[in-house]
């Protein structure tokens, strides 16, 4: 008879038999605890009226203030509406974006037109925002962008993309997809990479064409990376990104461009409200966290699929 092993005892053991993994580990361990975790006590400051000469342990508490503030503030209310407007926007068009563009470009025959096809989509994820919002302007551009003067020789008057309240949130989520779905189509070729050819070839002698072959087999295996990703993106709903936004934004279209990142920055930094304005973000993350729970649960459900 096995004498039993305590459970205290299997985990050290595991730890030591797995040592260098954890060696390895530890600088990231590290990053996430001093750059993430630690900076997270700061978020005190949302339940006081926080001044920077009195620090957080002088600074007075005023407890849920300013989130009772952040829900009567008369702009409020028009900003979380355009985060989740833009935020629900780029899930519909920006996440299967690059779901469809892997599995058109793993329908290529040719390696080296794959490769430069591959190559080419993934460029403008490197570009900055700021480039990409200067190439937008020359684009959109209502006088000398190329798009209107294509619309020209149909007749059609120019638009004024980047001046109209109209056109703000195609044009930040547009330019997202231009920049992110070629870049995001890398795990979804790995995935595709796994998927065993012999069951396309099983379904071909079974007479299924490409298409059937794509909704029985590959989608099938695609679904445990889809729904990874998706929970992910789920996660940063409200997280739309300042820069994206900021270097898109003019006084012609705040109006419904203006996300929550903006006005952190706007309010918090540039009118000095720190405490209100930490109290817009941890409202915030908060919100996200629970998109995250609340997915990953029905994910679990339905799918089989979670991520913890």
């Amino acid at each position: 008879m096995k004498p039993k092993i305590s459970k205290d005892n299997r985990m050290w053991r595991s730890i030591w038999k797995y040592k260098a993994l954890y060696l390895i580990s530890i600088p990231s361990i590290l990053y996430f605890l001093i750059f993430k975790y630690i900076p997270l006590g700061g978020s005190v400051i949302a339940f006081q009226e926080y001044n920077i000469f009195k620090g957080f342990s002088g600074s007075d508490w005023v407890g849920f203030a300013h989130f009772a503030e952040m829900f009567r503030h008369y702009d409020f209310l028009r900003i979380l509406k355009n985060t989740v407007l833009i935020g629900l926007y780029d899930l519909i068009f920006a996440f299967p974006a690059p779901i469809i563009l892997a599995i058109l470009l793993n329908e290529l025959r040719l390696v080296m037109f794959k490769r430069i096809v591959q190559t080419v989509v993934y460029m403008p994820h490197f570009l900055s925002w700021v480039v990409i919002a200067g190439m937008s302007v020359a684009i959109l551009s209502p006088t000398t962008g190329i798009l209107n003067q294509l619309l020209g020789w149909f007749g059609i008057d120019p638009f004024y993309f980047l001046g109209d309240n109209a056109y703000i949130r195609g044009v930040l989520v547009g330019s997202g997809i231009w920049r992110d779905t070629g870049y995001g189509t890398i795990l979804y070729l790995a995935a595709l990479a796994g998927i065993n050819p012999e069951l396309y070839e099983a379904a071909q002698i079974d007479g299924a064409n490409r298409w059937k072959q794509t909704l029985k087999i590959t989608l099938p295996a695609l679904l445990p990376t889809i729904m990874i990703l998706f929970l992910l993106h789920i996660g940063k709903f409200l997280d739309f990104g300042f820069e994206r936004v900021w270097v898109f934004l003019n006084a012609l279209n705040t109006e419904n461009g203006e996300i929550l990142d903006t006005y952190i920055y706007r309010s918090g930094l540039l009118s000095q409200q720190y405490s209100y304005t930490t109290a817009v973000g941890l409202f915030k993350s908060v919100v996200g966290l629970m998109l995250v729970m609340t997915g990953n649960f029905l994910s679990r459900k339905t799918t089989g699929e979670s991520l913890y």
